[in-house]
């Protein structure tokens, strides 16, 4: 009985270990993972960005509420740019015509990024779409959303509004 249990109780030991060193990608209170984003035009890292506050959004052309979320982040970074508030929306399409024709009828009026084999949203343990990343002028996670509807964006622009006052 003791011959099994010790081998029992190391990968019993092992599993925990393991899953207690697990980090969330994106939790909050940590510094965000640094990504490579790959834009329509240029190229970045996230951590270009530090000492503004970011709103990281991850989309697919086939996401409703993606559609509707454009217009509000359309009006959220022409409203906050001036104080240091960058929006950038990683597209997830694999096939460079979808992102395309979403852009052509849902126009986006800050950076896109390109993410097609996957990478980025893996490093931050995207699950669905849309979600959002709210990264603060340190660097570190403030919040992060799932799905996009009238409470989460009144929610989320309180957010804008209380970091962005934060210097």
């Amino acid at each position: 009985m003791s011959k099994l249990l010790t081998p029992v109780t190391i990968l019993f030991a092992f599993f925990l270990l393991c899953t207690h060193l697990t980090l969330h990608a994106a939790e909050i209170g940590k510094t965000a993972p640094e990504a490579a984003l790959q834009g329509v035009s240029t190229s970045s890292k996230l951590s270009d960005f530090k000492g503004k506050l970011v709103y990281l959004d991850f989309w697919a052309s086939w996401c409703g509420p993606c559609k509707k979320s454009f217009p509000w982040m359309n009006a959220m970074q022409s409203k906050y740019e001036s104080q240091g508030f960058k929006i950038i929306a990683v597209n997830v399409d694999t096939d460079i015509g979808d992102w395309k024709n979403f852009l052509a009828t849902v126009p986006a009026n800050f950076d896109i990024a390109l993410d097609p084999k996957g990478i980025t949203a893996k490093l931050f343990d995207i699950k669905g779409m849309p979600t959002s990343i709210l990264i603060g002028r340190d660097g570190k996670v403030i919040a992060q959303h799932s799905g996009f509807n009238d409470e989460t964006r009144n929610r989320i622009e309180k957010e804008i509004q209380l970091q962005l006052e934060v210097k």
